[in-house]
């Protein structure tokens, strides 16, 4: 029996490429950079199935490249903005994501980001590599505490949620922005609120909600300015929500506290950003769902969304169930 032929985009964990593996058979790019759009369409050239990431932008020209016998689309994501969902569905093409899985390696980084950027974790050890650590100082340092902070959560899905439970353990107060959202959460303690009210009130806010044409630089130079003065703001969504420009404006005048990014625009940030020039903002590499656990159990939901999808199956997640119902 001929396997079918599927393009794997990048190296993945062991935990699922041993299941394409022996299903399928694999071109796999094996450069630590994302293939170029060149190659990207080289590649998916009459493939059956196709697992992308984020950096990999799938849209109609990629599709016609692929040709039709593509079956399937595995993204090794929860987030699925860097695929053309609408051309995906007008060819009958099921879109995989990974939901869940990473649900709470994020809402722990976010948490890291906040603790880091509030106590000023990052400037206090290269205070103390750059041989200016002379003696205890009453005023050096200081930052935010946790207890009795209010946290701000714009988007209240999966780690949304997640984010807010681990609030309760430093006994916060919590508020969240989703127009989306329509239960209560008693358990959570967390009270729904306006976007203008999470600004003003927020000491945190953490941004959870998906990248769209509405949520795209949703916190500008308009946002910042209703912010206070001590807030901080952290990004483990998607880089384009905030307005680097404007970010850059409110933190290099003290506007706000501080910023901790997991995500940018672009992404990876340019060594020139001004951003990387401020000492009140911490920037990491996309690193949310960097656990050995959830990394695994990503790969694995993607490869069965692969297989599934190259075997004429339904996907075990679908961001498109309607192309089950043309």
């Amino acid at each position: 029996m001929v396997k079918p032929k599927v393009f794997v985009t990048r190296f993945i964990p062991e935990k699922g490429y041993e299941l394409i593996r022996d299903s399928c058979k694999v071109d796999l790019w094996t450069d630590e950079l994302p293939p170029s759009r060149e190659d990207l369409l080289q590649h998916v050239h009459g493939v059956d199935g196709l697992l992308c990431l984020l950096t990999d932008k799938i849209d109609v020209e990629v599709l016609d490249a692929a040709g039709p016998n593509l079956k399937v689309i595995s993204n090794f994501a929860v987030g699925f903005d860097n695929i053309d969902i609408h051309a995906a569905t007008a060819r009958k093409i099921p879109v995989g994501n990974t939901p869940d899985v990473l649900t709470d390696a994020t809402a722990d980084f976010a948490f890291a980001l906040m603790l880091s950027v509030g106590r000023r974790l990052i400037e206090g050890e290269r205070y103390v590599r750059n041989g200016q650590w002379k003696t205890w100082h009453p005023m050096h340092l200081l930052g935010i505490e946790m207890k009795g902070a209010t946290l701000g959560l714009v988007g209240f899905g999966r780690i949304g949620k997640a984010v807010a439970r681990r609030a309760l353990g430093f006994d916060m107060r919590v508020i969240y922005y989703d127009p989306t959202e329509t239960e209560t959460h008693s358990d959570l303690k967390a009270t729904s609120v306006d976007f203008e009210m999470l600004l003003k009130e927020s000491d945190i806010i953490s941004l959870h909600t998906p990248l769209t044409a509405k949520t795209h630089h949703l916190i500008d130079s308009r946002a910042l300015s209703k912010m206070k003065p001590t807030a901080v703001l952290i990004n483990t969504a998607r880089g384009p929500i905030v307005d680097p420009d404007a970010l850059y404006e409110a933190l290099k005048s003290n506007h706000i506290f501080g910023a901790g990014l997991d995500v940018t625009e672009p992404e990876p940030l340019p060594t020139d950003s001004p951003l990387l020039t401020l000492d009140n903002i911490l920037i990491m590499p996309h690193l949310g769902s960097a656990s050995i656990t959830a990394r695994d159990n990503m790969a694995w939901m993607a490869a069965r969304n692969l297989i599934a999808g190259v075997k004429g199956e339904r996907l075990p997640n679908c961001v498109n169930p309607q192309v089950y119902s043309r």
